[in-house]
């Protein structure tokens, strides 16, 4: 029975730590925007987005870690994978083969239907080609190594919950 409950705690524990890493990257990213002065591009917003989506599954997986919750968090953590992988393949395209800058996100998401303003976004445009690096690495490059960690913790943070709920 103890050791139930030594799993489920550090279950909560890495819920945590994830919840908090999350949220703190956000903040990070604002600062960056604000004080730095690094306008974010829209795959930028989106990989807020899933930030925000994995810190919130991950919130949820404090109070009841457990399959679900890892099921969730490793889909916000994989569409942040994808995202930034798209980020990185358009900031390494030869500036001929860069995108058309497009209209800005509040635009598009004002002017088009929903569908039609995500694929935009997720197509690219030419603010996204272009690299903000922090240490010397660029940005996009920095949140797929946060999602691939974080993504990774939910797992195993959340793998044997199910488990130790028979014992």
């Amino acid at each position: 029975m103890a050791a139930v409950y030594r799993q489920k705690r550090l279950n909560r524990r890495v819920n945590a730590l994830v919840t908090l890493v999350c949220f703190a990257l956000v903040a990070v990213a604002v600062a960056l925007e604000h004080w730095a002065g690094m306008e974010p591009c829209p795959l930028c917003w989106f990989q807020r987005m899933a930030f925000v989506a994995l810190g919130a599954v991950a919130a949820i997986g404090v109070i009841a870690p457990g399959w679900v919750v890892a099921g969730l968090g490793v889909l916000a953590a994989v569409s942040g994978v994808a995202l930034a992988w798209r980020h990185l393949w358009l900031q390494s395209l030869p500036p001929s083969e860069v995108p058309a800058c497009g209209p800005g996100l509040d635009y598009m998401l004002e002017t088009f239907p929903l569908a039609d303003a995500v694929a935009m976004i997720l197509s690219g445009s030419g603010e996204c080609a272009e690299v903000d690096r922090v240490l010397g690495v660029s940005i996009p490059a920095w949140t797929l190594l946060a999602f691939l960690i974080l993504g990774t913790l939910m797992v195993l943070g959340n793998w044997r919950a199910r488990g130790s709920a028979r014992s």
